[in-house]
Parts: structure tokens; C-alpha cells; sequence
């Protein structure tokens, strides 16, 4: 989860509330940020130190950006009147029986689950605002959630015959110095993975299935992109009766209205991972199926801002009782 480090970073230094304090590195404790990212030497911050030797007399809030296994126990040593932002799988999951399943070992914080808040802003904003341990959402099920929930809350689509192909870029699978991941690995093709057994089907479909009351489940299947940032999911889903995709279109366009971040293009318009590189929107769409009765959705976000760190922020900014905008205000770079 190294990778997500600068960019929360890069945020911060742009936030006019928020100062960065202390950054804790067990594996790259005493150096400093510039050594581990030669692209932040130009920013006066604090050297890295081992979680055990950390002080946070001086700190209000955290961000968690550790491997997945590995929160629980850290999180659970934490002063309590810190806010934290869990940018790992540990607390995403109700479940604890399912975390375990899906990540192979027990749930080692069990009371800190019962008390964490899936952080979805736009669908679970209210929740949100009074929690002191938020668990942020993984990239893929954001991309996915955030078009499928409200159709699914209002009986517009049906829960049964959900497909989902999400496509990501490489920064999707992590700083880590895997094969798979060479150059010559990912270049010039598309590497499917993960293949049934990904670990944010459960996440996906517990948001899935708390919107429709009932258990959901979904076809999903990711694929690694030769390019190094942007995520796209196309979802087909099958209509309730009577309901067409202007129907669809009309729901989404009335419930993110009046959100930043969510936007539904107009017309026959396509989202596009360029589109929202380097920023924290999410663009979406609905298009007519050529099966009758179906409908395909098109749903596209940056996965290391929405996805990940500026999903992060705009939780903690919720946290602490101000705009949720602050420190977002970041166009998408283009070209």
C-alpha cells in the first residue's frame, strides 16, 4: 500500500486545515519521505519512524495505508481519540467469518469491526460524520457501488444477472516488486485475474446486497490495463419490469445532483479514464443493451484518488466537521 503514501501526500500539502505530523514506515523506519519517493524532495516533512517509536501526543488524525493482515493490531494499539482513515481491507468487511474466508486468517480487532463505518461518502455520509474509525472502500467495489445502489434501493434494476468487467491500471496492484507486474509482463496486453475469487466480490456484494435487503450476488471479473493509473467497470444489468434506461439515467442524474464528485454524463456521452486521471470524480453513464430489457453501465474513476486516497480525505474532512471538499479541488490532468 506503499504507492498510496504520496498521494495522500500530494493532497494534504493542499489542504488548508490538515498539517502532516508524523509518517510511520517499520521497513523504511529513518529515512526520509524523499529517499522512498525521490519526487517529494522539494517538501519539507517529517522523517519516517517505526509504528512502536511513533508520539502521537501531537496527531488527531491517521491514515492507515498498511498492507491488508496487518491494521488490526496497529489500529487496535492507537490512542482512542484519534480519527483514523483505514485505507486496507481489514475493517471493510461486516463479516468477520467472511474476512476470513476470503483473506485466510482470523479477524484480530473484532470489537474495533463492530464499531468501523464503511466509508462510501455519498451513500453513507451521515454515518460517516460521527465515526472515529472509517474503513475505506476498495477501488473496484467504488466504481461498482456507486452507480449500482441507488438503482438497486429503488427497484430499478434486477439483483439477479449482475455482470461486472472492471478494467484497472497498474498501480492497482500495488508498489511491490512482482513478476506479474514487470514492464514486459503488462505491456501490450490485458491480464486477466483474480478470476471468481477477487477479493472485493465480498465487498461488493455486502453494499449490494444491504441495498436490496437480500443477498446479491455478482459475475466480477478484473483485468490489469498497461497503463499506470484510471478504472473503468462496465456492469450489465437487467431491468425491472416496465422500467427503461432513461428510467435509469433519470434516477442517478436526481440522486448525485447535487454531489461534487458523481457526476452522470448527458446524452449518449462515454466516460473515459482520462477523463478523471488525477482527480477524485467518478463520471457515469447508462446505455441501452441490444438484449431488450437490459442496459450497460459505464462507470470511471482515478483508483488512487477516488479510489482510494481522495475517497480517504473526503471521509477524514467529514470526520472532522468540515467540507467535505477541501484539498479535492484537483482538475483532472489531462493530456
Amino acid at each position: 500500500m506503499r504507492g498510496l503514501w504520496f498521494k495522500i501526500i500530494r493532497l494534504l500539502r493542499n489542504h488548508p486545515h490538515f498539517q502532516i505530523t508524523l509518517m510511520t514506515a517499520d521497513r523504511k523506519a529513518g529515512q526520509s519521505i524523499e529517499s522512498v519517493f525521490p519526487h517529494l524532495v522539494t517538501q519539507d516533512l517529517p522523517n519516517l519512524v517505526a509504528v512502536k517509536d511513533a508520539d502521537f501526543s501531537a496527531v488527531d488524525a491517521v491514515f492507515c495505508c498498511l498492507p491488508h493482515g496487518t491494521t488490526q493490531e496497529i489500529i487496535k494499539s492507537l490512542p482512542t481519540n484519534l480519527k483514523i482513515v483505514d485505507l486496507s481491507a481489514d475493517f471493510r468487511l461486516q463479516d468477520i467469518a467472511e474476512y476470513e474466508e476470503w483473506y485466510g486468517q482470523p479477524h484480530k480487532a473484532t470489537a474495533l469491526q463492530k464499531e468501523a463505518v464503511y466509508g462510501l461518502t455519498e451513500i453513507s455520509r451521515r454515518e460517516i460524520q460521527s465515526a472515529r474509525l472509517v474503513a475505506n472502500p476498495g477501488c473496484y467495489p467504488t466504481s461498482v457501488q456507486l452507480p449500482l445502489i441507488p438503482l438497486i434501493k429503488s427497484n430499478l434494476i434486477e439483483v439477479r444477472n449482475i455482470i461486472i468487467d472492471s478494467k484497472s491500471g497498474v498501480s492497482g496492484a500495488g508498489r511491490g516488486a512482482k513478476e506479474a507486474n514487470l514492464y514486459t509482463e503488462i505491456a501490450e496486453g490485458i491480464h486477466s485475474y483474480g478470476i471468481t475469487r477477487h477479493r472485493h466480490v465480498p465487498e461488493i456484494e455486502q453494499g449490494l446486497s444491504e441495498a436490496a435487503n437480500s443477498k446479491v450476488t455478482v459475475s466480477f471479473t478484473p483485468h490489469l490495463m498497461p497503463m499506470s493509473r484510471g478504472m473503468q467497470s462496465t456492469i450489465y444489468v437487467e431491468m425491472a419490469p416496465g422500467v427503461t434506461t432513461q428510467d435509469l439515467k433519470d434516477h442517478l442524474g436526481n440522486y448525485y445532483e447535487h454531489e461534487e464528485f458523481v457526476v452522470l454524463l448527458k446524452n449518449k456521452e462515454v466516460p473515459h479514464t482520462r477523463h478523471v486521471r488525477g482527480s477524485n470524480y467518478c463520471l457515469m453513464n447508462v446505455f441501452p443493451d441490444r438484449i431488450p430489457g437490459r442496459a450497460i453501465i459505464i462507470s470511471v474513476i482515478d483508483n488512487l484518488v477516488k479510489g482510494a486516497s481522495g475517497q480517504a480525505l473526503q471521509n477524514l474532512n467529514l470526520m472532522m466537521g468540515i467540507p467535505e471538499n477541501l484539498g479535492l479541488d484537483c482538475l483532472p490532468l489531462f493530456p
